[in-house]
């Protein structure tokens, strides 16, 4: 069953941490050399294999006992409110141009770039947390790759804009703070549970 209010607080949780991910610079990257659609049909097939695989190690840790589950939830929501909060910028990273600007050479790889990039990224380990803390695989999918393709395409179309009117440093810091109420949430009911 469809739970409309766990898809919106995956979506404003994911959001929010893809924002200041690598994988949105370098959306804008490969959107400011090629065709947008090609580029966002890439990338949204990546994320889409992503969210299909942290739900479906957000699935098994349902079968783990609850108080555990939010247990470990809620440790993995402060290491990633921590990561958030103390890693160092990266330099933008390289992207390879493809030798043309057909439909499956620019798709492609946008897909290889995202899939290679976000794989066991921080997103993603929060969307297996999130499968397990809801136990609403369907919810939590929706809510995760519509907030994966929501930062896709602002990155592709519109990053430059938003960076200029918000700064990144905010939005990370508004991202740790939404982790930090996450873990503070599972872990009271690990202990009172």
């Amino acid at each position: 069953m469809f739970s409309l209010t766990v898809a919106a607080v995956v979506f404003g949780v994911v959001f929010l941490a893809e924002l200041p991910d690598k994988t949105a610079l370098a959306g804008l990257m490969l959107g400011t050399r090629y065709r947008a659609s090609y580029v966002f049909a890439g990338v949204a097939a990546a994320f889409l294999v992503h969210v299909a695989l942290a739900i479906a190690a957000g699935s098994v840790l349902t079968l783990l006992p609850h108080r555990w589950v939010q247990g470990v939830v809620g440790v993995l929501f402060l290491a990633g409110a921590a990561v958030l909060l103390f890693r160092k910028d990266d330099d933008e990273e390289e992207v390879k141009k493809p030798a043309d600007q057909s439909f499956w050479k620019v798709s492609g790889a946008g897909f290889m770039m995202i899939l290679v990039a976000e794989f066991g990224d921080l997103t993603q380990i929060m969307t297996a947390n999130l499968a397990a803390r809801y136990d609403d695989p369907l919810s939590v999918g929706i809510g995760a790759v519509l907030a994966l393709w929501a930062v896709a395409g602002l990155g592709i179309l519109g990053g430059r804009t938003l960076m200029k009117y918000v700064p990144l440093k905010l939005i990370t810091k508004i991202a740790a703070g939404v982790m930090l109420l996450l873990a503070g949430f599972s872990l009271y009911e690990a202990v009172s549970g």
